[in-house]
């Protein structure tokens, strides 16, 4: 089945370009399904790339998708045209009276900050807090999954002496969790991380369920069942030419930087890119929408009033 997105939406043509199915606004409203309502608060700066990147993993999955764009009202993006602001987000307070199956919050270039410094850090804690009856589950990727973990629980997260940059692999953990339905053994992962959480901070009573991790790169993804939250530390969302993109934007700005490991074909930045980790993109937000429709109330309004926890 299809996500729906606003007709005019720029992703729109690249994801048609690429064959995922979309419906429009005009078809959508005359089928009598209820499609699964999906928040985006799109933290990030380019936010017409990192849609194309949720809106292209959320068309692959086998449900008719809802697609909402939201964004933060206590800070004003400085590198998306407030036109396409106006045009295709809402505040989070305009949303905040609705209810949502899911909702993914994006990282932001911010990690290095403390979090108590972030221009947005009391209102993104009221997000968290909000999700807590009005979702059924969140999906938090790169800082925004170690602002939710600290939120929730405390967890303190470490700047690194050197960016852990590149596709390292990471081992498959707790295979009998939805999310891992049909996951390799081990998988190719892009990371893009100037901090990290650790594994010894993580409260033992939580009930935190590491599902990937990794010797080299630390911890990928942990689910955390009582407070219905996905924590996903790095990017299975990018795109294939992504992490070449950073390599070479931070080159052109005269930054110490060794290319990203294991991505560059002989370790040489001339050389097309080889995406390892598209398959598994897929697969986990397949999972995680199908775990949704397994488990979200047939009415918005009862959420969360039916959980699996």
């Amino acid at each position: 089945m299809p996500i729906k997105v606003p007709d005019n939406l720029p992703a729109k043509a690249t994801l048609e370009n690429e064959g995922v199915l979309l419906i429009a606004e005009r078809v959508a409203v005359r089928q009598d399904v209820r499609p699964l309502e999906i928040a985006l608060l799109n933290l990030m700066p380019e936010k017409i790339k990192t849609e194309t990147q949720i809106a292209r993993l959320l068309g692959a999955t086998p449900l008719q998708i809802e697609l909402s764009l939201v964004t933060t009202g206590s800070y004003a993006p400085k590198n998306t045209s407030a036109e396409h602001m106006l045009a295709f987000y809402k505040p989070w307070d305009e949303v905040r009276e609705r209810k949502f199956d899911g909702l993914i919050i994006t990282g932001a270039p911010i990690e290095t900050l403390p979090f108590h410094e972030v221009a947005y850090w009391r209102e993104l804690t009221e997000i968290f807090d909000w999700s807590q009856s009005h979702v059924q589950e969140t999906f938090n990727i790169c800082w925004a999954a170690q602002a939710a973990l600290q939120h929730f629980h405390g967890v303190p997260k470490y700047e690194l002496t050197q960016k852990m940059f590149g596709v390292f692999p990471y081992q498959v953990h707790g295979g009998r969790d939805g999310l891992l339905r049909g996951f390799n053994d081990e998988i190719a992962v892009p990371v893009s991380r100037h901090t990290e959480v650790r594994r010894e901070d993580l409260p033992e009573a939580a009930g935190l369920s590491i599902l990937l991790d990794s010797d080299e790169a630390g911890l990928c993804l942990i689910r955390d069942q009582a407070h219905r939250q996905v924590y996903m530390f790095n990017h299975l969302e990018y795109d294939t030419a992504t992490l070449a993109d950073e390599y070479h934007r931070d080159v052109a700005a005269g930054l110490e930087i060794a290319p990203p490991a294991n991505f560059f074909p002989g370790d040489d930045p001339a050389r097309a890119p080889i995406n390892q980790w598209r398959a598994h993109a897929n697969i986990l937000i397949s999972n995680w929408i199908n775990d949704l429709y397994q488990t979200t109330s047939f009415e918005l309004s009862d959420i969360p009033a039916r959980r699996r926890f």
